[in-house]
């Protein structure tokens, strides 16, 4: 084990790389400063080549970190809970689905502990996060929003707020592929090659967010700029009404939630 870290790790996965990355690439941290406890010889390669601190010792990690990120399957956090349980515990992040506070409070006996939704698009340093600080001081709540601030956007709700930022963001990139794949396949229906309606349907996607972003008009404003009365965006618009788009949407988001309710049980 090297000298203390201010961040330790435990669970090398791809979201944890994805975070390690981040947080090296904007410089919030030194790699010197990060261990991770990872025990597939594969992955602790792959973090190596990061020049963080690699090791296979959760107990002794815990007590070796000013901040200890639990970044493994929730089904595999009772064994974890378990080796580190009784130990000088330092400030716990928890990135796991369906783990509440009080769960990882009382399976780990810590008290000082934040709770993390993460997306995938943090893999690609575009990510949003939402982030449950409540029980931390505020010294230890900008560490943590500035950990994830390093792959994406942050936003401060409470816990039972969670699960409707998981079916909002946590799945919602689902949703967007889901959309574009469906709006590729409808190009092509009309004659487009795949390639076209790919760059077509893509480069669509990400101007309209961006226009979005920049303007800071509502989505309703913007929907009115590109529609004019009788034309193709208008029969676009009321074929999607008439299969209740919207309505869809907010029943998938729904049901995101309420199984995120259950794993939380």
């Amino acid at each position: 084990m090297q000298k203390r870290a201010k961040l330790g790790v435990i669970g090398g996965g791809f979201m944890a790389q994805a975070i390690i990355s981040g947080a090296i690439r904007t410089g919030f941290l030194r790699p010197e400063e990060i261990i991770v406890s990872e025990p597939d010889e594969q992955k602790q390669r792959l973090l190596a080549e990061h020049g963080v601190g690699v090791c296979n010792d959760n107990c002794r990690l815990s007590t070796q970190c000013d901040y200890l990120l639990f970044a493994v399957k929730p089904q595999v956090f009772p064994a974890v809970a378990q080796e580190i349980r009784g130990a000088a515990l330092p400030v716990l992040i928890s990135i796991m689905a369906g783990k509440t506070i009080a769960a990882i409070s009382q399976a780990t006996g810590a008290n000082r502990i934040a709770r993390v939704m993460p997306n995938l698009p943090c893999s690609v340093g575009a990510g949003m996060s939402g982030v449950d600080t409540s029980l931390l001081s505020e010294q230890d709540r900008v560490f943590v929003r500035g950990l994830f601030a390093s792959v994406g956007e942050v936003v401060e709700v409470e816990e039972r707020l969670l699960n409707a930022v998981t079916g909002v963001s946590g799945s919602g990139p689902a949703y967007v592929y889901l959309f574009f794949r469906a709006l590729v396949q409808a190009g092509v229906k009309q004659g487009l090659s795949e390639e076209q309606a790919s760059k077509l349907a893509s480069q669509t996607i990400l101007g309209g967010m961006e226009m979005l972003r920049r303007t800071g008009k509502s989505p309703d404003a913007l929907i009115e700029a590109v529609s004019s009365k009788g034309g193709t965006t208008v029969a676009a618009l009321d074929s999607f009404a008439a299969d209740d788009f919207t309505g869809s949407v907010e029943r998938a988001v729904d049901a995101a939630v309420r199984r995120a309710e259950e794993l939380s049980k």
